[in-house]
């Protein structure tokens, strides 16, 4: 009787073992059944080694998503990860079992390097696409699949794990709504306080107000009214979140229509609530073009739209 044969591919040793894996094995009956029902893809049941989960992922007819033909596609996958702290990766040195019926010993496939694998949020699964040629596993001869059943199997051991505990998901918003918001300011050459705010609206979600300074901020104190935009609920975002948002901000000239806009994009979190212009516009324009005072009333209007959201994870 010769010996098996397998492809002659880089990275993946092979060698034989009485001893059977020590952690799970997986024995398929009536194994052509999958094939002829079209099960592309089995998954075993969850296992665990070294403190976490797992399972056996097996393409019976290879991996069609990697192009794989004429072999058995087998991977080890990481499950139930969302309880993990963030930023977390785990190692792992791992062996793949295929039993040998006939011989009663296991052939172990490896990686050539015995190399830990890594497994991370963004990688949950490692393996070998062609595990084993389906000309190897059908021929009889190598015990390897016997009266239509054969025997899988994986030992997992951990052998370094960390957590970062740093992260972020940006998350870009395909089709953003923009919303608008008018705010009538009464009295204008009575305001004698600091700033005053216009009520609390709602753009992409979120909550914001227009912040106007009616004898300036910084660049603008005396001569200049100075205009905001204020985030209204980052004192309620959870840490590291910042909302990107592109906005208009303009005085409305009541009689012409020529206003005065200002157009920005900016990061609002809770460490940095608003954006504006200190020199929004002159009290001389106030006072002396028409169109911005109405009965001592002028017109701002807001226009916000949400462009992405950056959490931390």
């Amino acid at each position: 009787m010769g010996s098996p044969e397998f492809d002659d591919l880089q990275g993946i040793e092979r060698m034989v073992s009485a001893t059977p894996p020590a952690q799970y094995v997986v024995k398929i009956q009536s194994y052509s059944s999958l094939s002829k029902n079209s099960v592309g893809k089995y998954e075993s049941g969850v296992f665990e080694a070294g403190g976490y989960k797992w399972k056996l992922v097996l393409y019976p007819n290879g991996n069609k998503s990697k192009n794989v033909k004429d072999h058995v596609s087998l991977y080890l996958s990481m499950v139930e990860t969302s309880s993990l702290p963030s930023g977390w990766e785990v190692h792992a040195l791992v062996r793949f079992f295929l039993r040998d019926q006939d011989k009663d010993n296991y052939l172990i496939i490896q990686d050539a390097m015995r190399k830990e694998w890594h497994f991370h949020g963004m990688k949950l699964e490692c393996g070998f696409d062609q595990f084993i040629p389906l000309k190897t596993l059908n021929d009889a001869q190598n015990g390897y699949l016997m009266d239509d059943t054969c025997v899988f199997g994986a030992e997992v051991s951990v052998t370094k794990e960390k957590s970062t505990g740093q992260g972020e998901n940006l998350l870009m918003i395909k089709g953003a709504i923009s919303q608008k918001h008018v705010w009538k300011v009464d009295n204008f050459w009575k305001l004698d306080k600091e700033f005053y705010d216009s009520k609390v609206f709602m753009a992409g979600n979120y909550k914001w107000k227009i912040r106007l300074y009616p004898n300036g901020k910084g660049s603008g104190l005396e001569g200049f009214v100075s205009l905001y935009l204020v985030s209204a609920d980052t004192d309620t975002l959870p840490p590291g979140t910042k909302v990107f948002a592109g906005f208009s901000l303009r005085v409305m000239d009541q009689l012409q229509g020529n206003n005065v806009t200002g157009n920005a994009n900016h990061w609002f979190s809770a460490s940095d609530q608003q954006q504006g212009w200190g020199k929004f516009i002159s009290h001389i324009s106030v006072r002396h073009l028409y169109g911005y005072l109405t009965n001592d009333a002028c017109l701002v209007e807001a226009e916000v739209t949400v462009l992405g959201v950056l959490n931390a994870l």
